[in-house]
């Protein structure tokens, strides 16, 4: 299975995004959002697409979209306020086909988005964040996630968001928030794409056993 899906473009505010839409049977959808704009964060990213793929096998419909001056997108970084509001869009493009955003989900800087968008879809029922950089962005003022469910996936080698300081903050994101940690992984899950797809599958359909806050090597 591809994660291509068909390119389209939509508006948030004034400005054109651009994203790549698959779509899917049955009601659930998700948007994901990418790494860092002003890092070469994009929507094709290969953590992206691994977890647009994920998510595809699973039977949701799913958007990847660049935000605000990236790629075909229009417009300027905005130090995440746009941003937030490219999110919402991008939401609302699926909401619009008649799917139900039930999970949002972002990757690196579009984990803080995620974690960010404030006030949150009232669809939405899971957030999963994969790799949020505490180190370097400011996760520690954000207010508490009011969505049912809160994953965050991390490896244990990841310096951007190391397991010392995401035990700390995660606490105060969501009270039932889930870390499942990925031996042997960095930051951009070089070699390790294929096991971030396996444990990614087994914590969206519950077939993980987890020990505390510690996920098994998958």
């Amino acid at each position: 299975m591809t994660a291509s899906g068909e390119s389209i473009f939509f508006k948030s505010g004034a400005l054109r995004l651009e994203g790549r839409l698959r779509l899917a049977p049955g009601p659930d959808a998700v948007v994901i959002s990418h790494p860092h704009p002003l890092y070469g964060g994009e929507l094709d990213n290969p953590v992206v697409v691994t977890l647009a793929k994920v998510y595809q096998r699973l039977g949701y419909s799913t958007l990847r979209f660049n935000f605000r001056g990236v790629g075909a997108s229009e417009g300027a970084y905005d130090n995440g306020r746009g941003e937030q509001d490219d999110l919402r869009a991008a939401a609302g493009v699926l909401v619009d086909l008649g799917k139900t955003v039930t999970d949002l989900t972002g990757y690196s800087f579009g984990a803080w988005i995620t974690l960010s968008l404030d006030p949150q879809r009232p669809a939405v029922r899971r957030l999963v964040l994969v790799a949020p950089p505490v180190a370097y962005m400011e996760f520690d003022t954000l207010p508490p996630s009011s969505a049912a469910e809160l994953v965050v996936i991390s490896g244990d080698c990841d310096s951007f968001a190391p397991l010392n300081l995401l035990r700390k903050q995660i606490p105060f994101w969501h009270p039932a928030a889930r870390l499942h940690v990925l031996p042997g992984a960095d930051h951009f899950y070089q070699d390790a794409l294929g096991r971030l797809a396996s444990l990614m599958e087994a914590v969206l359909t519950g077939t993980l056993e987890r020990e505390g806050l510690q996920s098994p090597d998958v």
